[in-house]
């Protein structure tokens, strides 16, 4: 599959996991801003995919991300966030989303599993409750210590 084919609109997406979850393949969810790609990210992104069979990301918009981290991000815009994360083997697909939490995007695309760090308990993780009245699972993964893009930015800073 060609890599902007791995972006998608939330109606295209729904139609897609439909068509896996037919052919009883699981499809993992996971969301977030993903502004500079690093070593944590593809550890967390590759045992995600280990939970089944298909992953998608939830990718927050620009604005979306604005609110979440501050004016000063993302530093890449979405697109470019949405280009790198599909050209990653381990993503098959990518879909946008602008309101502060994931919760529309999860009961609209109904995946199988969600999973997120292990910063969240199950409780406190948006769209879990979702997920598992109607039959799924909430997984958490554990964060490689030392890798974020918080801790890039702030190296940048300090570049003398």
């Amino acid at each position: 599959m060609k890599i902007e084919n791995k972006i998608m609109s939330m109606e295209n997406a729904k139609i897609q996991i439909k068509k896996w979850q037919n052919n009883d393949e699981k499809v993992i969810f996971t969301n977030g801003c993903f502004d500079i790609l690093h070593a944590g990210h593809i550890r967390y992104l590759f045992k995600a995919k280990s939970l089944g069979d298909h992953l998608v990301i939830g990718l927050n918009t620009d604005s979306s991300v604005k609110i979440l981290k501050g004016k000063n991000r993302p530093l890449q815009d979405e697109q470019d966030r949405a280009l790198i994360l599909a050209a990653l083997e381990a993503i098959d697909l990518v879909v946008l989303f602008d309101e502060d939490t994931p919760l529309e995007i999860i009961t609209f695309l109904k995946p199988d599993i969600l999973v997120k760090g292990s910063d969240y308990t199950i409780d406190n993780i948006v769209g879990a409750k979702e997920i598992i009245q109607w039959g799924g699972k909430v997984e958490t993964i554990e964060f490689v210590n030392g890798k974020s893009t918080s801790l890039i930015i702030e190296k940048m800073g300090k570049n003398d």
